[in-house]
């Protein structure tokens, strides 16, 4: 039996950040299951089909990493793919609440399946997608922050 984890995000795009949480947790899991929400309700830059398919690119290199489109509930998604644990990142105490909310509904919702925070390393600690994003349109240098393939999207 594989002791596997759900992380999910809308991944708009993947960042270093991300990328940093999902390689830390396959020294803990033997499959880490990245689960990119349609997130409409969000309004995407990217499709979820280009996001699945820059985040399978960016972690070629994982093997105990899959990357999965998804939309519906979370949990629903957790017990399908055999989840043991969600994986969540926190960069800073502001987004604890919401995090520790989603923590709980999902608790109650299913509660043989945990929640498992990680901080993200000290230099990725900054990085948002939504950050990302905001640089790359005004004609920033994002390549310290993503993946070249992320670059090479984001300037299309």
């Amino acid at each position: 039996m594989k002791n596997t984890i759900i992380y999910p995000g809308t991944f708009d795009p993947i960042t270093n950040g991300h990328v940093d949480i999902i390689v830390r947790a396959t020294k803990l899991f033997d499959r880490v299951v990245v689960a990119i929400a349609a997130s409409t309700n969000k309004k995407p830059f990217f499709t979820l089909k280009k996001r699945v398919e820059l985040a399978k690119k960016v972690l070629s290199e994982h093997q105990k990493v899959e990357v999965m489109g998804f939309d519906n509930l979370l949990i629903e998604f957790a017990k399908k793919q055999g989840a043991s644990a969600i994986l969540r990142g926190l960069r800073a105490v502001a987004d604890f609440d919401f995090e520790f909310q989603l923590a709980g509904m999902n608790r109650k919702l299913d509660p043989t399946i945990e929640t498992l925070f990680m901080a993200p390393s000290e230099e990725t600690r900054v990085i948002s997608s939504s950050l990302v994003r905001e640089i790359a349109e005004l004609g920033g240098n994002v390549s310290s922050f993503v993946h070249p393939v992320v670059v090479k999207a984001l300037k299309k």
